[in-house]
């Protein structure tokens, strides 16, 4: 593990305020993390793993109680993932997602909705933003050290071979961002130059493609020496950008 999984996983885990359930499968969940003081901000926030069942959405409490706390309303959704049980792969996966954007607590209060993802679940992001219609109310995206070129990184077999696994081992073009065509919202990307798990050539590969489209509103933002995990953990710099892109101002209540 680096020193950057070790500070992430080291944090501890901050239970949600409520989960609701979004379909039969043990993994189709919302965790909801509310603030004290609504911004009118809202995330739907994706974890990564590779679409393992073997990484789940804990990991990413801390900085969801983060955002809660600048007054942000989080849902940390849970999806079908690939391994024994796990039911996900391709399109699986990408459905909870899009069924998982629309789970409300708070009916009829409109918010600005980010839908927010890493790794993988920056992946899935992109391909909700380049769906047909979007998801129904999501106003933008930001996608942190996303899988972002899926050719590429089954041709780099990036953790041994999960594209593999998560595409069942045949050829969707429909599953790779780059391919898919524009986005449909404005798409922001963090990606750090020191991440030896999804290099940063894939998100500049991404952005390459999604700017050939007329009217695409695609910014990646490089970080410096920042590794796959810096900008989803809690009080390091590169957090701040990841907050800053999310529109999470000044923390709303502790100490």
């Amino acid at each position: 593990m680096t020193a950057e999984e070790d500070a992430l996983f080291g944090l501890a885990y901050v239970p949600p305020d409520e989960t609701v359930s979004y379909g039969p499968h043990p993994s189709q969940v919302v965790d909801f993390h509310l603030p004290a003081a609504p911004t009118g901000v809202r995330v739907t926030l994706l974890h990564g793993g590779f679409w393992r069942e073997a990484y789940d959405r804990r990991h990413l409490a801390p900085l969801a109680a983060e955002l809660a706390a600048r007054g942000v309303e989080v849902a940390l959704a849970e999806y079908r993932r690939v391994g024994t049980g796990g039911g996900g792969g391709w399109p699986q996966t990408l459905d909870d997602v899009i069924r998982a954007v629309g789970v409300r607590l708070r009916p009829g209060r409109r918010s600005r909705h980010v839908l927010a993802g890493h790794s993988a679940g920056g992946h899935l992001a992109l391909c909700a933003a380049s769906g047909h219609v979007p998801p129904p109310g999501v106003d933008a995206v930001v996608a942190v050290a996303p899988v972002a070129d899926l050719a590429r990184a089954r041709e780099l077999r990036l953790s041994g071979g999960a594209v593999d696994d998560f595409l069942g081992g045949g050829h969707h073009p429909e599953a790779d961002p780059v391919l898919r065509g524009p986005a449909r919202v404005p798409v922001t990307v963090l990606h750090g130059t020191a991440d030896a798990d999804v290099p940063v050539a894939l998100s500049r590969s991404y952005a390459a493609a999604a700017m050939r489209h007329p009217g695409a509103d695609v910014t990646l933002r490089i970080l410096p020496g920042v590794g796959h995990y810096g900008a989803v953990t809690p009080g390091t710099p590169a957090c701040g950008a990841l907050l800053a892109a999310l529109g999470a101002g000044d923390p709303k209540s502790g100490p």
